[in-house]
């Protein structure tokens, strides 16, 4: 139930999104194009910019950051919401999905990087990471607000060519650079 309840918030929320900017969207409007109560939006979500995180969670989730075309197949649905990743990352939008992009892709690289090395990663690969979050996650923004035509495997091989070659030897080999 509570799962089904967040998607009809969600997509509630992206609906809205078709026509209107995330800071001109009020929650009781939200909650009752939803029909739900505004209790019930704030049992789930702290603010509608936790739930603009919690809609993009769900489409990253399943992402493989170390694919190519699983990351592609990500921009390929972002792109299918287009007007909700617009939305979302408008100047005016507190850069709340900005933030937390980055918090969760740098989490995830971490982790994977700990898993390859077997290890915690030190404070050199770390930088490396944050680094390169901060330029694929801002691509991406740029992407999604003034591209949006390149193709989704050219928009990630560049940023997978980008990569530090200290994260990118981690991950691929130092034999496999671009």
């Amino acid at each position: 139930m509570s799962e089904r309840t967040k998607r009809l918030i969600g997509e509630t929320m992206k609906r809205l999104m078709e026509t209107k900017s995330v800071e001109k969207i009020r929650v009781t409007e939200l909650c009752r194009a939803a029909g739900i109560e505004r209790p019930t939006f704030y049992y789930y979500f702290k603010d509608k910019y936790d739930l603009l995180a919690w809609i993009f969670a769900q489409g990253a989730e399943n992402t493989d950051v170390l694919s190519v075309g699983s990351a592609a197949e990500a921009l390929r649905g972002m792109k299918r919401d287009l007007t909700f990743y617009r939305r979302a990352y408008e100047p005016t939008v507190q850069n709340a999905l900005w933030e937390y992009m980055l918090e969760y892709f740098t989490a995830r690289y971490i982790r994977a990087a700990e898993e390859r090395l077997g290890a915690p990663v030190g404070e050199e690969l770390r930088y490396a990471v944050r680094f390169y979050c901060c330029g694929s996650v801002g691509m991406t923004r740029e992407w999604a607000l003034r591209d949006a035509v390149t193709p989704a495997e050219t928009v990630v091989r560049r940023m997978f060519d980008a990569m530090p070659h200290s994260l990118y030897d981690v991950f691929f080999g130092p034999e496999h650079r671009p």
